[in-house]
Order: structure tokens, then sequence, then C-alpha cells
């Protein structure tokens, strides 16, 4: 039988493994698909992988496995998934697993060595969702549950949203107001059309007088939850409408029978060096650290990205790309 699975039989797959990622689901697949990659999925007996695959110039790939693979790298796995990107021409296999604890000697027996670029966020905040709401609020810094309330003193209002077009578009004027990359507006539609039926992603806007003042977009799957896109406007600010956004989300994870919240994405730093640095720094994520520190959840690292290489030449020259970016 062939290692390859459909769309259907991945689905079928992940519902024996609960605590699947949500980006290892497929639906997260058909939403790649459709803006760039090529998907792929691999099941050998209790292990397997989504695979997304770039193309690159001359016919190369990168392939790379978000949060995955589901199981263990079995000698089994790794020989398909090696067939697999020989196929694709792909120079490297990336996968960024879906933990926390480090246990770098068994990738590096498996053959994979320390990526020089992660894809997504190394660190961030999880929220315990276990507790009721009374103890989830008291575990939030006094500012934070005082803004919730605040914005709820000076009118604001949150509710479900579905004009997906002028969420992208806020998505749009805040990233270029405070410069980070985003998504076309049209990804954001159309990653809400593919959850949004299966209970798993609502996306909210917070109002004022009926003039959308923030949105934000959060995605469950299992007994997690995740808040992965946001948007926000300069009217209003001062009434607070993102921590009652995210008091809403919370919420709503909590009736979804989740037992953690995941903020997603602050600077890869230890908390002493957060704490120290979060007032006086204002690019990258440190302006969303300022926010997520005062809900009240525990800063975690994941274990990074790990690469497979098999083409080392062009594995050397991805490298100097990733340095010359960072410079």
């Amino acid at each position: 039988m062939s290692p390859r699975r459909t769309q259907t039989q991945w689905e079928s797959f992940i519902t024996e493994h609960p605590q699947t990622h949500l980006l290892q689901t497929p639906a997260w697949g058909e939403l790649k698909a459709e803006f760039g990659w090529q998907v792929d999925r691999i099941q050998v007996n209790k292990s397997g992988a989504q695979i997304l695959f770039r193309k690159l110039p001359f016919g190369f790939s990168l392939a790379y496995i978000p949060k995955g693979p589901i199981g263990p790298f079995t000698p089994e796995l790794l020989q398909e998934l090696d067939e697999l990107c020989k196929e694709k021409r792909a120079f490297a296999l990336k996968s960024e697993l879906d933990q926390h604890t480090n246990n770098q000697d068994q990738f590096m027996m498996d053959g994979f060595s320390l990526s020089p670029q992660t894809i997504q966020p190394r660190r961030t905040f999880l929220l315990d969702l276990d507790d009721n709401e009374e103890t989830i609020l008291a575990r939030m810094h006094q500012k934070t549950r005082y803004n919730i309330r605040l914005a709820t003193r000076k009118g604001v209002t949150a509710r479900p949203w579905k004009k997906l077009d002028q969420f992208g578009q806020m998505i749009q004027e805040t990233a270029i107001r405070d410069s980070f990359g985003a998504h076309v507006p049209s990804y954001y539609k159309r990653a809400y059309d593919l959850f949004y039926p299966k209970g798993t992603c609502e996306c909210f806007v917070a109002e004022f007088d009926g003039i959308p003042l923030a949105a934000i977009m959060v995605f469950s799957h299992g007994n997690r939850a995740w808040y992965f896109y946001g948007a926000s406007t300069n009217k209003e600010r001062n009434r607070m409408p993102t921590y009652l956004l995210q008091w809403e989300a919370i919420k709503w994870a909590k009736e979804r029978g989740c037992t953690k919240y995941d903020l997603w994405g602050v600077p890869d730093h230890d908390l002493e060096i957060l704490e120290e640095r979060f007032l006086k720094e204002k690019g990258g994520l440190w302006g969303v650290y300022r926010f997520k520190r005062g809900f009240g959840g525990e800063l975690v690292r994941s274990i990074g990205a790990w690469d497979r290489v098999y083409n080392p030449a062009i594995y050397s020259l991805y490298k100097l790309w990733i340095t010359f970016r960072r410079n």
C-alpha cells in the first residue's frame, strides 16, 4: 500500500491523533496549496507528516513540515520522505516539531542539523484554560484586567464578524503602520471559509458606536486554540478594544473545550531579557510582547527548526541568503 495519503485519508489519520497541531490538519494544507505551496501527505504505520513544498528557481524546492511530523521520525518514515523530496528536487527538508522539549541528539542521529531559519515563532505564551473564568482573570496582570473592563465601560462591544474582506483590509493597514509582513486579504477569507464550517475558527470584531476598531481571527483543534491574526485601526485606541477581543477569544476557546490558548509569537529571548527590555524596544515583536505578557500565560520555547540536507551546495547558498536578510 502506498504511503501517500489523500486529504480524506489524512483526515481519518489525524482523528487517531487528537493532539495534532492545527498546521498539520488537511484544511491548513488546502489553504497553503491555494497560496503558493504544493502539499503531500505521507503515513507509515503510526507516524506521518503533511509536507509543504515551495518551488524555487532552476527546478529546486524547499520541503517543509510545519509542526510535525505526527509521531516519531521512524526509519521507514524518513525513507519515504527522502524519496518524496528527491522526486520534488528538494535541496532540504525543514521540520519544525510541535515540541518544547529539547531532544537534539535524536535529531542529529536522524540526519538533521539545527536550521538557521525558523518559519513559525519559536517563543510564545500559553494560557491555561482549565480553570474558571474568574481564576483565568486573576492570573492576568492587574492592568490587563483593568483594560478588559475599561473597554466595556467605555462602550466597546465585541462580537463575531463575517466581513472577512474588511478584516483582510484592516490587517493590510495594520501591517503598513506597524511594519510587519501580512498575507493578501483573500488569504484570511479563505482560511475562515475552510475552518469556520468545522467550528474551529472565529473572527471577532470590537466596535464603538458601530465603527470597527480592531479584529482578530482565532482557531482551535483538539484541546488547543491559537491566536494567529490580529488587526487594529488608529481610532479610539484609548478604549482598549484589543484587550476585550482577546477575552472574547479566550471564552470562545473555553466553550469549545480547549485547555490551552496559544498567543503565538513574542521575541525569542529569555524572560529576564524580555522583562528588562520590553519598555525600551519598539520594533519587531516587542510591541506584541508588551500586550501579550499581561494575560498571565507561561512563556515557552519550541525546539526550533531542523534541516535534513540533500544538496549541500544549494543549502550553502540558502544559509548565505538567510545571513544577508538578517543584516
